[in-house]
């Protein structure tokens, strides 16, 4: 008992460990453990550590570190069994972005795995000719207009070229070993096919793997995916020139052009306008990293077609004019919400798959300055607000002028990961295939569905608008998969679901641990409010019980998030404490927990 004790105390001593001028964490705010070992939100250690959703997906990625890989080789191999167990928003049929930390070099990287849109697309191929306005959403998701070419593949393919020591064929192994013999299902697999079962139920290969018996597999059943156990094991002995040109290609492109209905089925099912030449000239690049710098930290993000580095970027940069401190919590959340505000205008009028994002622009000091002196200590901003003018002009406190623009739907799924190894190289990895279920299309005999990710871009199209659909194109996102360096060596690296809540959750994680004296398990955990530039906030119910009396008096306007799911994110992190000793944190209860691993305890 005393020892357990010691190592507790030493715990929540130990950010105070790293050096900066950040406020220190309450004690007691978040739980060591749960009722699991493989299902402990927070785990603390030397030689390596991971945080994913999934158990099964961090003890792959422990096992690759156990045996000698890097970050980037636990991360492919976690990333893909979480195509077998959360197959409904991850892996092959989908995209993603990767930022990394070389610890050799001391650089971060990103690489860009963002789904494209065939040649075919057009600005209004959303649009029915018949009535001149978008399709209804619903219609758009489920269809093969939706699907964009998949990125996931070529993007591990290019992270462990650059930066991985395994090869890819290896790392498929734990997922094809897992997809062969099966995993037990748990509540989260069950709820999410539960929530996709009417329209799984008209699309005959999806019905025929994902509703065995014609319903959702029982919480506690083995669910068995011996389809993309021999996907997985084709790419191992074919390459990746398979899935981008060679006959799982045509296997693809006939599953978007000619989507398996049911025979009888009432659901309209659009085709879609892939070519096997648009896989074949898919490229996942590796762009810059956005990078500002915050209160003595540097602060890198994924740059467009993402808007996540962008957004908490400015954001970021607009909350360090102001006090912010765990005396005053209220006050600090005020700020939060009216920095988000300002950004989330900006994001919609100036990021997207465009040539000319003023990124620079958006990220500097002096705009900060500009926008944040539209922000009241005591009366919140009206939204939605007008986006700013990032001209490189700065006068006073110039009214903004910008466009309003209505904030563009984005599902609430995705997952992220997190992982870094003894040398000290890091990965924040959010993948997705945009929906839960994403468009609903299984590739037969494949084992794995398609994504919906083309419904990201606006599905009317406007003048002006960065995020209109178009050849070769990939639509904005909200994925901000981030790394935090102090001195530079790493601090924190987090991530998260949710569409476009993704941006608040890590702006709000990062608000709990550096200013509110939260540490990273607390912050959390801790209950979250999203303002994306709506007229309300919307926000769990354990924040509006606990702040909204005090932040309505400010005249911020908060309403319950109602989901599905009922909850915003579910993050995943680390914190670097010392040098050598990292601490490994997911969500608790949000989705139903995920699973955090160290490969020495402490």
């Amino acid at each position: 008992m005393a020892r357990r004790l010691v190592s507790r105390l030493a715990l929540l001593a130990a950010p105070l460990l790293v050096g900066t001028s950040f406020t220190a964490p309450v004690a007691g705010a978040a739980p060591e453990a749960r009722d699991a070992p493989d299902t402990r939100p927070v785990a603390t250690g030397f030689g390596g550590a991971v945080s994913t959703v999934d158990a099964d997906a961090s003890r792959t990625a422990l096992d690759v570190l156990k045996k000698g890989g890097n970050a980037v080789d636990a991360a492919v191999a976690a990333a893909a069994t979480l195509g077998v167990t959360e197959p409904y928003v991850a892996a092959l049929g989908g995209g993603g972005f990767f930022v990394y930390y070389d610890a050799r070099t001391r650089k971060v990287h990103t690489i860009d795995g963002r789904e494209t849109a065939p040649e075919a697309m057009r600005a209004d191929s959303f649009v029915d000719p018949a009535t001149g306005k978008a399709i209804p959403f619903d219609e758009a998701v489920t269809s093969g207009l939706s699907v964009g070419v998949p990125g996931t593949l070529a993007q591990w393919d290019q992270a462990l070229r650059r930066h991985g020591t395994r090869d890819l064929d290896a790392l498929l192994k734990p997922a094809i070993r897992i997809a062969e013999h099966g995993f037990r299902v748990d509540q989260e697999f069950h709820d999410q096919t539960k929530l996709n079962a009417e329209r799984f139920a008209d699309i005959a290969s999806t019905r025929d793997l994902f509703l065995p018996g014609g319903a959702p597999p029982a919480v506690g059943t083995m669910f068995r995916n011996p389809d993309l156990a021999d996907t997985y094991r084709g790419i191992a002995e074919r390459g990746t020139g398979w899935f981008y040109g060679g006959g799982l290609a045509k296997e693809i492109v006939r599953t978007v052009e000619q989507p398996p209905v049911v025979p009888g089925a009432k659901r309209k099912v659009r085709p879609g306008l892939m070519e096997v030449s648009d896989l074949t000239a898919y490229k996942a690049p590796s762009r810059p990293p956005t990078r500002i710098e915050y209160r003595g930290l540097e602060v890198y993000g994924m740059a467009p077609p993402s808007s996540g580095g962008s957004t908490v970027g400015e954001a970021l940069n607009i909350l360090e004019r102001f006090p912010l401190s765990k005396g005053d919590p209220v006050q600090a959340l005020h700020y939060y919400l009216e920095a988000s505000k300002l950004a989330y205008a900006d994001r919609a009028a100036y990021i997207g798959d465009v040539p000319g994002v003023p990124l620079k622009e958006l990220l500097s000091d002096s705009y900060a300055a500009e926008r944040a002196c539209l922000v009241s200590a005591g009366t919140a901003l009206k939204a939605p607000v007008a986006a700013g003018s990032p001209d490189g002009s700065h006068q006073g406190c110039p009214a903004a002028s910008g466009a309003e623009r209505p904030l563009a739907y984005e599902g609430p799924q995705t997952t992220n990961l997190v992982v870094s190894d003894k040398w000290g190289n890091v990965v924040a990895y959010t993948l997705t295939i945009e929906q839960f279920g994403g468009s609903g299309l299984t590739v037969p005999g494949r084992g794995f569905i398609l994504n919906n990710e083309l419904t990201d871009f606006s599905l009317t199209p406007s003048a002006g608008d960065p995020n209109t659909a178009g050849p070769g194109k990939r639509p904005r996102s909200s994925m901000a998969p981030t790394i935090v360096l102090k001195d530079g060596e790493p601090f924190l690296a987090l991530g998260s679901p949710g569409g476009s809540t993704i941006i608040t959750t890590v702006l709000q994680i990062l608000l709990n641990r550096l200013h509110l004296g939260m540490g990273l398990p607390a912050a959390v955990a801790s209950p979250r409010a999203t303002q994306r530039n709506t007229a309300a906030t919307l926000a769990e119910r354990e924040f509006i019980d606990k702040y909204g009396t005090a932040l309505t008096a400010k005249g911020q306007i908060l309403q319950p998030f109602t989901g599905p799911p009922p909850s915003i994110g579910a993050a995943t992190a680390l914190e670097f404490l010392r040098p050598g000793l990292v601490q490994a944190v997911a969500e608790p209860t949000r989705r139903h927990g995920g699973s955090a691993m160290v490969v020495r305890p402490r």
